[in-house]
């Protein structure tokens, strides 16, 4: 969610925890003991959110507690491989040719979660759980969506690549794994069946990454992607895409970097760019390395005149705000402004994100919009509103049919003060028209909504949530009570094609994707009644933070638990046997601590240091309603939760020699001792004060000795950083001497590995890209750093490592380490001084990597699931 942003913590909202309360029929004076009568583990986090500016220049105070959340974890995402300047185009291309060519070693990754995930599983039913949602099967964010009318469906997801179904969804395959990148724009099918795909995901959120420009594959139906099927040349490249549109004989782009056209008929020539509101920002200008530059040439969408293809509006502008935004039309050779296309406006503060749709046969043209403004001041939405054009023109005149009170009142489950539709319109939006009745539209937001009459009613077919409806049960022997299932929130792609001559409408949202007869039926709230997961274990997209991994104790020790933190997808946890995972912690996962000797005992962290510890592996049969004694999950929070001082996914460390000692960084670096018995925040000690602004991005702990790394301003606009070292019981701390222009580059750090036979002998991780491609002060270059006096001094050990984003370092025994990439996996043998390709994975951001107990490494990867690999 804007950079992975994030959820509400499993999805609920305060007025959802008050209506558990009463649900439950809990005491005004119920003991603070009590699971249901302590404050909900994360409406601090969500008050304080509120409270917080973006950080990155747009200002997106929206007051509305999870789209901050979002917007602020997006920019802290982005800060770690950007910060100190800005990217130039073809950094990660050069870097997966750089990997391609390392010697490969180490044997072969085997995938674990490739089963299905059950987030309502009732194994795990509380209200520190997703369970009884109503979303089913899930797996990681969808990008976009295309579908043809043959039972082919094909899913491009947030950092996973490209999936094909040939059975209307189900039984997926990829098909984009020998690409630069896995992450996904857009997908489109042309008039000759071709499928193009825009790389680089375009929801601005937390955790996407950029794309190497548009690929397209002739036989979509038995091919797949490489390297030579991209169009054009790199004028692409380092963009985000987030629209394809086919007018004539053109191909639209709408990308991070401008609105560019194609032919369609010869692909070898280069993009041309058709407009970019200020091309003085654009790579190559003299303003390309300014730090607001991302955000100055941002389009989200074009509409054709079906009629004449020459005639183009153009929807460009940053969700938050610029005297750019608005709507463009092309006149002879140039570009202007529009004034005026009737309801819908076109002012720079009320036009954001764009979104358009047209009907099959030219009558309707409709589109969302994302107010600014709204979303700059209105603490409930940032929905400006849904618009039809009834000609069929897309220079209108344009009338509005729906808005946020409107879509409210259509059996919404947002209805609450700070969460109403359109409370995230910046990063949740679609529009699908029927290709046989130009009057059905599908409209995604946060929720799913439809219209049969061109507007005049809806109904929110996919609600955000069973949770508040009369219908709901947390009953451990339902599954939603009384209610259908429902899709999983923030919807981004939709498509409509046929199986076995049965329309379907498909919907991608940040569990992957569902789909429902297009004509589908609803109950007496408007809700959908057959809404079914395609999410069936073959398609893992999951986006792991984490891993933790131990001893099955139901297995007598003999099998393992494997759990991880995923973004907005909760916890997931597979136990020996199991044939489908389930989810035991709601919302998003960050760090994981699993004790190797029992992996039942696990800490689990949401955002901003909210951590959670069970014993059980959070098993709950749900009698914690009637008996507080029976509490499977505790909130264990320290206190840099409450204060706001800590980043979105903080760092949380077990000392590598006394698995009771934990280390937590915020503002401040936290210990505690008690391990998994920990029950109360109360229980961290403040070890040390990294200073005012600055906030932990790692920390390691080994026999007492701890490392913390900060930033802070941790933005492109004054980038600091540092590394503090001292001891856990608060003893020795100092800061150490990282001049900027030293050995260590002033870019974001990313984490440590500690010799295990000597603490004071530590390995560093270094983020971003080197100052061949990162305009920045003190950018330098390398990645991987080795001190052997406690961080007095370092030196470079990065030798022939590709120039690539580095997100955690694995101290392996007899010397040997593992390196985790925003592109796989590296390995230094033992007393050697070059890098070697561990093992092959997709072009996938790996951001952890543990050994478990039976002594494999295994990798939380950000968009293909969890790994492990038995190291040659």
């Amino acid at each position: 969610m804007l950079h992975a942003p994030t959820r509400t913590r499993h999805w609920l909202t305060i007025s959802a925890v008050t209506a558990l309360a009463a649900l439950f029929a809990i005491p005004a004076g119920a003991a603070p003991g009590h699971p249901a009568a302590r404050p909900h583990p994360y409406t601090a986090t969500l008050t304080a959110a509120a409270d917080r500016a973006d950080g990155d220049g747009g200002g997106d105070d929206d007051g509305g507690g999870e789209a901050d959340e979002i917007a602020e974890g997006a920019n802290q995402f982005a800060e770690a491989r950007t910060s100190p300047g800005t990217i130039a185009p073809g950094a990660f291309s050069a870097a997966w040719d750089q990997l391609n060519k390392l010697p490969v070693t180490g044997g072969n990754w085997q995938h674990l979660t490739g089963l299905p995930y059950n987030s309502d599983d009732p194994r795990y039913r509380d209200v520190d759980s997703n369970s009884s949602g109503g979303a089913g099967l899930v797996t990681g964010r969808t990008a976009a969506l295309a579908a043809d009318n043959n039972g082919y469906v094909y899913e491009g997801s947030a950092g996973g690549g490209v999936w094909r179904s040939s059975t209307g969804g189900g039984h997926w395959q990829p098909i984009s794994d020998r690409l630069p990148t896995q992450a996904t724009g857009a997908l489109a099918l042309d008039g000759s069946g071709r499928l193009w795909l825009g790389t680089g995901e375009a929801t601005t959120n937390a955790d996407a990454y950029l794309g190497s420009g548009v690929y397209v594959l002739a036989h979509p139906h038995t091919g797949t992607f490489d390297r030579y099927s991209r169009v054009g040349g790199s004028e692409l490249d380092s963009t985000t895409i987030h629209t394809l549109r086919f007018g004539g004989d053109r191909v639209w782009a709408s990308t991070s970097k401008g609105v560019w056209s194609h032919s369609l008929s010869n692909l070898r020539g280069a993009w041309t760019l058709e407009f970019a509101p200020n091309p003085a920002y654009l790579p190559g200008g003299p303003l390309a390395h300014d730090p607001d530059a991302p955000y100055k040439n941002i389009a989200n969408d074009v509409a054709i005149d079906p009629r004449n293809p020459s005639e183009v509006l153009l929807a460009v502008g940053w969700r938050s705000g610029d005297d750019y935004n608005g709507f463009y039309r092309k006149a002879g050779g140039s570009w202007q402004r529009v004034a005026s296309l009737g309801a819908l406006p076109t002012d720079a503060g009320t036009v954001g994100n764009v979104t358009f749709a047209r009907s099959k046969d030219g009558s309707r043209y409709y589109a969302i919009n994302q107010s600014p403004t709204a979303l700059n001041t209105d603490p409930d939405s940032n929905l400006d509103g849904v618009y039809v054009s009834k000609s069929g023109d897309p220079f209108g005149s344009w009338t509005k049919i729906a808005d946020t009170e409107k879509l409210a009142s259509a059996g919404s489950a947002l209805d609450s003060p700070g969460f109403m539709p359109g409370v995230q319109a910046w990063y949740n939006e679609f529009l699908q028209v029927d290709p046989t009745d130009a009057d059905h539209v599908y409209a995604g937001l946060e929720e799913v909504f439809e219209t049969k009459d061109a507007g005049a009613d809806w109904s929110a077919v996919g609600p955000y949530w069973n949770f508040d409806f009369p219908c709901w049960s947390i009953d451990p022997a339902k599954q939603t009570g009384d209610c259908s299932p429902t899709t999983h929130p923030d919807q981004h792609a939709v498509a409509v094609g046929s199986y076995h001559g049965k329309p379907y409408v498909y919907v991608g949202d940040d569990g992957g994707v569902y789909k429902r007869p297009l004509n589908g039926k609803q109950d007496a709230a408007g809700h959908a009644t057959d809404w079914v997961s395609t999410n069936d274990g073959t398609i893992d997209t999951l986006q792991y933070y984490s891993v933790g991994i131990g001893r099955d104790p139901a297995s007598h020790g003999h099998g393992l638990a494997v759990n991880g933190g995923l973004q907005d997808n909760g916890q997931s946890i597979l136990r020996s046997g199991d044939k489908v995972m389930g989810s035991n912690f709601g919302g998003d996962g960050g760090d994981t601590l699993t004790d190797p000797a029992n992996g039942c005992n696990i800490a689990q962290e949401y955002v901003y240091l909210a951590v959670n510890v069970t014993q059980n592996c959070a098993v709950n049969s749900g009698a914690w309603v009637d008996d507080p004694s029976k509490a499977t999950s505790y909130d264990v929070a320290p206190p840099d939760n409450e204060t706001g001082a800590a980043r979105f996914t903080a760092p949380l460390a077990a000392d590598t020699r006394d698995a009771d000692t934990w280390i937590a960084g915020g503002q401040h670096v936290w210990v505690q001792t008690h391990g998994y018995a920990i029950r109360s925040g109360d229980e961290w000690t403040d070890a040390f004060d990294l200073g005012e602004g600055h906030t932990a991005t790692a920390v390691a702990a080994q026999g007492g000795k701890v490392y913390a790394a900060w930033c802070g301003p941790c933005n492109n606009e004054g980038f600091t950083r540092g590394i503090a070292v001292g001891n856990a019981d608060g003893t020795g701390w100092h800061q150490l001497d990282l001049p900027v222009d030293g050995t260590v580059p002033n870019r974001y750090l990313s984490g440590f590995a500690i010799d295990p036979a000597n603490s004071s002998h530590v390995y560093l991780a270094v983020n971003g890209f080197s100052r061949h491609w990162t305009e920045g002060p003190g950018a330098g270059f390398g990645h991987v750093f080795e001190s052997t006096d406690s961080g007095t001094t370092w030196r470079d050990i990065s030798a022939n490592l590709p120039d690539v984003p580095t997100d955690a370092l694995l101290a392996l025994p007899g010397g040997g380490l593992a390196l985790a990439t925003d592109l796989g996996v590296v390995y230094r043998a033992p007393h050697h001084s070059g890098w070697q390709r561990l093992g092959r994975l997709p072009a996938v951001a790996v951001l952890q990597l543990k050994t478990g107990p039976d002594g494999r490494i295994y990798a939380a990867t950000h968009g293909r699931g969890l790994y492990a690999l038995t190291l040659r």
